[in-house]
């Protein structure tokens, strides 16, 4: 996932505004430059590093990053240190540990699920993000090692049970797609049973989820994609967690996908001591 710079700048001006609205009300009690140092207090997965970098174009402010989005970290490790003006060190405090609390928990639980897999397949993130955080939250799950799914419904067509409703069958609904997307667009059917994964495939989709599907099934689902078309993409997903994430493996299918990856995460802990 490519950030640019403008729209993180656009984003922590939103934060920030959040957070201070009409003023600091300690901010005039502050006198002169300062350091301070963001501490671990547990171990996981950095992620957010490369949004509070920028807060250096908002606030009188510098930062020395002992870490890299993507990196591991223990607990008791100095993230970062930031100096410059007290006032805006102190202004912009929370906004930072929200930024690095929230990315790192999602990063952390990628990398969970990243060792589960060990290589034997993708996973994928979801669109199930909190409103206005898509890129903020997907680019968390980056860091931890996941790759994306989608971004928005501009980003590959899937149609998924209500849309399927909406044409006389998913060969309707394919062939009619193929009639109004651009010729590089690849067409992804949510599919509940085998035999609508078998109509996809030859309706020509490019990739077939196989949702909520047991484990069984998806096997039979497998076998006849490798017999009859060997190039469609197979996607399971549905209540994956790491629990059950090996029962999905063993099935073969090309990648997973689970929601968990993010609206599971728990925020990690860190904190800012002045020095």
């Amino acid at each position: 996932m490519n950030l640019m710079k403008h729209q993180i700048v656009d984003f922590l001006k939103q934060v920030l505004n959040e957070d201070i609205g009409r003023g600091d009300l300690a901010r005039e009690l502050i006198k002169g430059n300062t350091k301070a140092k963001v501490v671990a207090k547990s171990e996981g997965i950095i992620a957010g590093i490369e949004y509070i970098k920028y807060f250096s174009e908002l606030a009188d402010v510098k930062f020395d990053f002992n870490f890299e989005d993507g990196s591991e970290y223990k607990k008791g490790d100095i993230i970062f240190e930031v100096y410059g003006s007290a006032k805006d060190i102190l202004s912009i405090e929370r906004s930072m540990l929200n930024i690095l609390q929230h990315a790192s928990g999602i990063a952390s639980n990628a990398f969970e699920f990243i060792k589960k897999i060990d290589g034997h397949l993708k996973i994928l993130d979801t669109r199930k993000t909190r409103p206005l955080l898509r890129t903020f939250e997907k680019y968390a799950a980056k860091c931890g090692g996941v790759t994306n799914h989608r971004l928005g419904l501009d980003d590959c067509l899937m149609l998924k049970d209500t849309h399927l409703a909406t044409f006389k069958s998913i060969a309707d609904a394919v062939a009619t797609a193929r009639e109004h997307i651009p010729f590089t667009t690849k067409i992804e059917v949510e599919c509940e049973t085998e035999r609508q994964a078998r109509e996809a495939m030859a309706a020509g989709a490019d990739i077939v989820m196989c949702d909520n599907m047991d484990f069984e099934t998806i096997r039979r689902v497998v076998e006849f994609r490798d017999q009859t078309y060997p190039y469609v993409l197979l996607e399971a997903s549905g209540n994956v967690t790491l629990d059950n994430i090996d029962e999905f493996i063993k099935t073969g299918v090309d990648a997973i996908s689970s929601g968990a990856i993010i609206h599971q995460a728990t925020f990690k802990d860190f904190s800012m001591k002045i020095i």
